[in-house]
């Protein structure tokens, strides 16, 4: 797609998953983001959505949350059009008998089932794996849950940020004199969700050697723990508990956040050992490139409170844009910390197809990320807007075999929406 025209609803399927169907059947973050990391690259993803019941609104209750599109009279989630995109959105509800003879039907002609739901209560509704798989035994499913599938803590209820912590995250996030800290996005379900996308590649592979199916266990908890580094082997070497450090990174130097006269703050990764020569070049502090005992990490570890002083001093004077300029001549690595506004202003996300004008369902446009990665054979691409709620659900039905009438009885009985 070009940069600055919206993307096109209704573009026919493409990329290197076109043709395996996915039956979404979680709700919020872990889920849904697994299901529409494999809808941007070609995957049919049927999101089950629950209709109105109870004097509730129907749907994934991410639809509400966060900031609402100012024009849409529904009052949709600005977040929902990036979640939602590429997807079909089906009204079932999995409590009812009729609801989940649909849903086995739909994991009947399905590769993959993502689901985010409290371990135990698939097969409440007669829909776990061994249900499931009977009738179609190459079934992929991924669950996602705060705890995994198995173990003591199973049964409890688990949330990304509960997963940030007890996966460690937390503890090593923020500044040693106050409390641990965390990111302003859910990146623990994140984690969990690319985790889960990762399992089921996985899975496809094997598949084609053998024919069958398996289970994808993802617990968010392991998900974030997955990415904490050397953090074990340094306790169990050492007795060593890595703590919180501010704005650096622990025992590489340097690397770390510097203040600009404009207000800002640039990240500055000086820590090879020429690009350490060239950055003390730059700012002007050849004595410290010369000296012998910073020649390497270890000896730069040694003296970390004197480096970050003076490469502080020098970008403190210094706007921000000035201080990239003469890190880039140099060759070093470095970046202010963006705003959602540099990332719109940033001429490079443009390029790169980062930011993308969608058309909504209701003809109006609102920019969202494009997709991630960037596959140069089979890329994946934005087909369709996120869909209103139940926009799908005839015609999946009817992909099932169902008349009018009988879609019309489902509707009349609360099932469907």
């Amino acid at each position: 797609m070009s940069a600055g025209k919206p993307s096109a609803i209704d573009r026919p399927a493409s990329g290197p998953l076109a043709g395996l169907r996915v039956l979404e059947l979680g709700q919020l973050i872990a889920g849904p983001f697994a299901g529409r990391m494999m809808a941007d690259f070609g995957a049919d993803v049927i999101k089950v959505e629950p209709p109105a019941r109870d004097g509730h609104e129907g749907g994934d209750p991410l639809r509400k949350w966060r900031k609402l599109h100012p024009d849409d009279q529904s009052g949709t989630s600005l977040w929902w059009y990036v979640q939602g995109r590429n997807k079909r959105s089906v009204t079932l509800d999995l409590r009812m008998a009729a609801g989940q003879r649909i849903a086995r039907e739909l994991a009947a002609c399905s590769d993959i089932v993502i689901e985010n739901f409290r371990p135990g209560a698939l097969e409440k509704w007669g829909l776990g794996y061994d249900a499931l798989a009977r009738g179609n035994p190459g079934l992929i499913l991924v669950r996602l849950s705060g705890y995994g599938q198995t173990g003591p803590y199973r049964d409890r209820p688990g949330f990304g940020a509960i997963a940030e912590s007890m996966g460690g995250m937390r503890y090593v996030t923020g500044f040693p004199d106050r409390p641990p800290v965390r990111m302003n996005l859910s990146i623990g379900d994140s984690l969990a969700a690319l985790h889960g996308v990762i399992g089921a590649l996985m899975a496809l592979h094997q598949r084609r050697q053998t024919g069958l199916g398996q289970v994808i266990d993802v617990a968010l908890y392991e998900a974030v723990f997955n990415m904490m580094e050397s953090t074990l082997p340094e306790f169990d070497r050492y007795g060593l508990v890595r703590e919180r450090t501010g704005t650096n990174l622990t025992g590489i130097v340097p690397s770390n956040t510097y203040p600009t006269a404009d207000g800002r703050h640039i990240v500055i990764g000086g820590n090879g050992d020429s690009i350490f020569k060239r950055l003390m070049g730059a700012i002007g502090r050849e004595d410290l490139a010369a000296a012998p005992d910073l020649a390497d990490n270890a000896g730069r570890v040694a003296r970390v409170a004197e480096i970050d002083a003076a490469i502080g001093a020098w970008t403190q004077p210094r706007v921000v844009q000035a201080v990239l300029d003469t890190l880039a001549a140099a060759r070093v690595p470095a970046g202010k910390v963006y705003t959602a506004r540099d990332i719109v202003e940033d001429p490079h996300y443009r390029a790169r197809e980062m930011i993308v004008p969608q058309l909504t369902r209701d003809g109006d446009t609102v920019e969202v990320p494009g997709v991630v990665p960037k596959l140069s054979a089979t890329p994946g691409v934005l087909r369709t807007s996120a869909p209103r709620l139940g926009d799908d659900t005839d015609a999946v039905l009817r992909e099932l075999g169902l008349d009018a009438a009988q879609i019309a009885a489902l509707r009349q009985r609360g099932i469907v929406q």
